[in-house]
């Protein structure tokens, strides 16, 4: 059986190709540290490439929690959504 490589690409992947997070909260987080790389300006293309699906995939998961959320407070409020008071 061949052995995995560990190299800091594949480990890229890996992270990349991770299950959707536990918690809205948790994308984020990682969604934030993710941009923080991206703007640095110091990664590799490779690893540019990586982080951009890794943070589109987090962007589509947090819109599609927020969007159930919503719906959630639609239903809560008999389909008629109120304005937020901030209270």
């Amino acid at each position: 059986m061949p052995k995995a490589s560990s190299s800091p690409t594949n480990a890229l992947a890996a992270e990349a190709s991770q299950d959707t997070p536990a918690s809205y909260e948790e994308a984020a987080q990682e969604l934030e540290q993710l941009l923080a790389k991206l703007e640095s300006g110091q990664l590799p293309l490779d690893q540019l490439l990586t982080h951009y699906q890794r943070g589109a995939s987090l962007l589509a998961y947090c819109r599609e929690r927020l969007a159930a959320i919503e719906n959630q407070i639609s239903v809560l409020d008999e389909g008629s959504l109120k304005p937020w008071d901030g209270a």
